[in-house]
């Protein structure tokens, strides 16, 4: 099991229906990713980034194929399972940050300590640390609002990482930010990957993706011209 690789796709297809149309967002895409690589996935608007990311954390299922994360096939786990799943393994950060406006920086940040149940109670002591290691730690008691849209998506990633998990996936986390707050979250990322864990960014600018050790080009659907 050691030598399998953390993440296999094997043939997945992704299709909707739109009235009466099949629309395929992924055609038979095959791939595999290893333990501590940063790996960006580029491409195009449309071209199946964001949907190949959805399969991978579990948030979407594939039409046919195989999602295989740790030795898991998740794309036969049911929704309970799914997001037990999730608690432990993965980390997620959204283009558009998904803060619950009601509550502090804090509190969003210890949110998912209580969404995996393992704390009757937040550890807040946590949460700080978290803050501290995006550099927000004078922001605890902000709602939100308050915040600048890269102090959000600092946020967003110290509530990813609050339960310290083994893989970090980024959809285009710079797509409502200016080019250097974009790279500065791109080097927070890179940070995570240095410290052991496998990220996963998808973005459309290339020059972002230049922090990836790896990258891997999508077009209409598929992997295009293999993976570099």
């Amino acid at each position: 099991m050691n030598d399998l690789p953390l993440i296999r796709l094997r043939g997945v297809t992704r299709t909707y229906q739109v009235g009466s149309r099949l629309f395929y967002a992924l055609r038979d895409v095959s791939l595999s990713i290893e333990q501590g690589e940063f790996v960006a996935i580029i491409g195009p608007s449309g071209s199946g980034k964001s949907t190949l990311l959805n399969l991978i954390a579990g948030i979407d299922k594939p039409t046919s194929g195989e999602v295989w994360v740790s030795g898991i096939r998740i794309d036969l786990l049911d929704e309970d399972a799914l997001a037990r799943w999730r608690g432990r393994t993965v980390g997620i950060v959204f283009q558009f940050f998904q803060l619950l406006p009601t509550l502090t920086v804090l509190e969003n940040i210890a949110l998912p300590m209580q969404l995996r149940q393992l704390w009757a109670s937040p550890d807040l002591n946590r949460a700080r640390e978290m803050l501290a290691c995006v550099g927000l730690s004078d922001h605890a008691h902000k709602l939100p609002s308050e915040l600048s849209g890269g102090e959000k998506q600092r946020v967003a990633l110290a509530r990813a990482l609050i339960n310290d998990p083994p893989m970090l996936i980024a959809d285009e986390p710079t797509g409502n930010l200016d080019s250097t707050t974009g790279e500065q979250v791109v080097d927070l990322l890179a940070d995570q990957h240095r410290a052991g864990k496998t990220v996963i960014l998808v973005t459309h600018e290339p020059r972002l993706a230049e922090a990836a050790s790896r990258h891997i080009r999508m077009l209409d659907g598929r992997i295009d011209g293999g993976q570099s």
